[in-house]
């Protein structure tokens, strides 16, 4: 059965990001439409979550339908069922799949095989939902992001891969600050550049937020790096998002940070509570985004079907 999937930003056209920004405009303001009523929505969740479980399963909820939440230790797949089959099964179950996991030919395995929508909730990879809210939160707050800076801070991760991607399509400048040893994937940043993104990648802070609308960073050590914490605190010593660094950036820059956030790591206190922090209005953003992606790859398939 014909679906689409998203399990990268790229998986979108510019008109299609546009056309689920303003849905979540619309959920935003006003609430979302019902459009879920006799419908499952399975989330898969083999990484811990806060921010996307919560924001997902308050999603499918808000829209009528019913949310599933499985985790390894609840479900077969702790006892070594495979992707392929747990795929099948779900689909004949429920109408799309939310899928939070390690490595990201987990999720392409699961969206080969299901017959139903299946959403990246992060890899180890990619961080779709989250870069495409903050995307939305953004665009909200300055308009059209074409041409404009953003900076990317610290470890070169799902978060930075997905950057990425998202300046690919939404023509904007994107600037990393990586440790060496710690850049963002090549082929995404070989992918974004063949197609004209404008990408680049410095080892100083400073030069990377020149002129950037938004200072964004993440932790140094992310979920299953625990061991490499020690290694990775020295790496990143200089990578650390503080006041003066901020002063750098745009006189009307914000900071960004797609949470959990590290105090006194990666940022300071001081500017994680600044006025100039939107941490908390991209973390509701991740509600009203979801929401309009998933009705968005729901009413593709039904319109494949008709």
């Amino acid at each position: 059965m014909e679906h689409r999937d998203f399990l990268a930003i790229t998986d979108l056209s510019r008109e299609e990001i546009q056309t689920i920004f303003s849905r979540a405009r619309l959920h935003q303001e006003s609430g979302p439409q019902a459009v879920l009523p006799g419908r499952s929505v399975v989330l898969l969740f083999e990484k811990a979550s806060t921010r996307t479980r919560v924001s997902f399963e308050v999603g499918v909820a808000r829209m009528g339908g019913h949310p599933v939440v499985l985790t390894p230790a609840g479900s077969q797949i702790a006892r070594g069922e495979p992707l392929q089959d747990t795929a099948r099964v779900l689909s004949g179950y429920c109408d799309c799949i939310v899928m939070r996991t390690f490595g990201h030919e987990r999720v392409q395995e699961m969206a080969h095989w299901a017959d139903v929508p299946v959403i990246n909730a992060l890899t180890d990879l990619l961080h779709p939902c989250q870069v495409l809210a903050d995307c939305f939160t953004l665009q909200g707050r300055f308009g059209s992001l074409k041409g404009k800076r953003v900076a990317w801070i610290g470890d070169g991760n799902n978060m930075a891969n997905s950057w990425i991607n998202a300046a690919s399509l939404l023509d904007f400048e994107l600037a990393l600050a990586c440790p060496a040893g710690y850049e963002p994937d090549a082929g995404v940043m070989d992918a974004a550049r063949a197609g004209g993104a404008k990408i680049i990648l410095v080892r100083d802070p400073a030069e990377a937020v020149q002129g950037a609308l938004a200072v964004n960073t993440d932790v140094w050590a992310s979920m299953g790096q625990e061991e490499e914490a020690r290694l990775r605190m020295e790496a990143f010593r200089d990578y650390a998002v503080t006041k003066s660094l901020m002063d750098r950036a745009a006189g009307e820059a914000v900071f960004m940070h797609c949470l959990p956030a590290h105090r006194g790591e990666e940022v300071t206190e001081e500017v994680l509570e600044s006025g100039r922090s939107i941490i908390w209005e991209q973390a509701k953003n991740r509600l009203y985004v979801q929401e309009a992606v998933m009705a968005f790859l729901l009413q593709q398939r039904e319109e494949m079907h008709i």
